[in-house]
C-alpha cells in the first residue's frame, strides 16, 4: 500500500478539492483535518472522505468557495454562519476569535449555523486545549438515531468532544459519537459484505438487526440506551435551536451530493482553565493523570490516538491502493470532467 508523508497526503488531498472546484483557503484548511483525522487512525472522517465531499462542491452542495463570517453577539459571544461551505474554515475562525474574547470573560462560546461535516470532533477542541483552555464542541448531523422508544431514524449521531490541557504531555481528549458506533462503520461493513453486530441498530421495524443494509434502512442505536438518546436530543437543541442550524431531520446526508446543503450547527465552548481554577488546574490535572496511570489497565482517553499520530509523523500514513488512486485522479481533475 502506498505511503506518503503528512504533507505529502495534505498536499494531495487540497489538489483534489481545489480541482474539484473549491477554493485554495477552504481546501488548504478541510485537507488539514482530513489528514489529521488519518494520522490520528479516525480513517471514518479522513481521507476516504474526500470523494463525497469532492462530488458534493460539483454538486453545489458544498460551496467549495464560502467565506465563513462572524457576528458578535456579546463580550463573551459570538456566532458564525459558515455560509454552507465545509465546517473547517468556520470552526478555524472560531478558534481564532474565541481567545480574544477569553482575554476579558475567561469563558467564550461560538454558535455556529449553516455548516457541514465537523470530522473527528477532538481535532477541533484539542487545539483549543493546546492554547490552555478547556473546551467543549458537539454537532449535530443527519438523522441516523431514532428518539427514545421511536424507531425511525430522527436525531443524529450527533458527536460531543472534550478537552483539557495537561502539563508536560499532550491534551486529555474525550471523542465519540452519541450512537453505539459511528455510521462508517456499518457502512464500511455493509461495502465488506459482513454482519454487524445487532445490538448497534434497528430495522425499519424496530427489532435488532445483523444485516448493515436494514441497520441503514433502520436506526442506529444510542450509547448507552435511553441516556444516550436524552444526550443526543440536547445536541439537537443546542445546535438546531440555539444556534440556528437544521435539526438532524431536517439536514439532508453527508455522505452523497444528493439535495441541499445540510445546513447543521455546532456549538463550541472554550473556558480558560487557569484563570477559572485560581490557578490550581495544572496541579489537579497533574494528579488525575497520575491516579488514572497508576491503574492497572486503565487508558487514559486519546492515548491509541497520539500513538497514531507519532507513527504517521514518523513512518508517513499508509492508505489502500484503491483510496490513493481515487484521490490522484480527484487531483487531476478526472473526476470533474477536465
Amino acid at each position: 500500500m502506498p505511503t506518503l508523508s503528512i504533507a505529502a497526503c495534505t498536499q494531495l488531498a487540497e489538489q483534489a478539492l481545489i480541482a474539484s472546484g473549491a477554493a485554495p483557503g477552504p481546501s488548504a484548511s478541510t485537507a488539514r483535518a482530513l489528514v489529521a483525522a488519518e494520522a490520528d487512525g479516525q480513517s471514518g472522517h479522513g481521507l476516504g472522505r474526500l470523494e463525497s465531499y469532492s462530488a458534493q462542491v460539483r454538486a453545489g452542495k458544498i460551496d467549495g468557495r464560502a467565506v465563513p463570517s462572524v457576528q458578535p453577539l456579546s463580550a463573551a459571544a459570538v456566532h458564525i454562519d459558515a455560509a454552507n461551505g465545509f465546517a473547517y474554515p468556520a470552526l478555524d475562525l472560531a478558534l481564532e476569535v474565541l481567545p480574544q474574547r477569553l482575554a476579558d470573560c475567561a469563558l467564550a462560546i461560538a454558535t455556529i449555523s449553516r455548516s457541514h461535516h465537523i470530522g473527528a470532533a477532538g481535532y477541533t477542541v484539542e487545539r483549543l486545549a493546546q492554547r490552555g483552555c478547556i473546551a467543549f464542541i458537539c454537532s449535530n448531523t443527519p438523522s441516523a438515531m431514532a428518539f427514545a422508544g421511536g424507531v425511525r431514524p430522527m436525531m443524529g449521531t450527533n458527536p460531543i468532544a472534550f478537552a483539557a490541557p495537561v502539563p508536560g504531555r499532550a491534551p486529555l481528549v474525550i471523542d465519540m459519537a452519541l450512537s453505539q458506533v459511528a455510521r462508517s462503520r456499518i457502512v464500511a461493513a455493509q461495502k465488506a459484505g459482513q454482519p454487524i453486530p445487532p445490538q448497534w441498530a434497528i430495522d425499519r421495524a424496530g427489532q435488532p438487526t445483523s444485516d448493515p443494509t436494514a441497520a441503514l434502512a433502520g436506526a442506529l442505536t444510542p450509547a448507552g440506551g435511553v441516556k444516550g438518546a436524552a444526550l443526543a436530543l440536547m445536541v439537537e437543541i443546542l445546535c438546531g435551536a440555539l444556534a440556528g442550524g437544521h435539526y438532524s431531520w431536517e439536514a439532508s446526508s453527508f455522505l452523497d451530493a444528493h439535495g441541499p446543503a445540510p445546513a447543521v450547527g455546532q456549538v463550541l465552548l472554550a473556558l480558560e482553565a487557569a484563570r477559572l481554577s485560581g490557578g490550581g488546574f495544572a496541579g489537579r490535572m497533574r494528579e488525575l493523570c497520575a491516579v488514572l496511570g497508576a491503574e492497572s489497565g486503565v487508558r487514559t482517553p486519546g492515548d491509541r490516538r497520539l500513538a497514531s499520530r507519532a507513527r504517521a509523523e514518523s513512518r508517513g500514513i499508509e492508505i489502500s491502493a484503491e483510496l490513493h488512486a481515487t484521490i490522484v485522479a480527484l487531483a487531476a481533475g478526472a473526476e470533474a470532467g477536465k
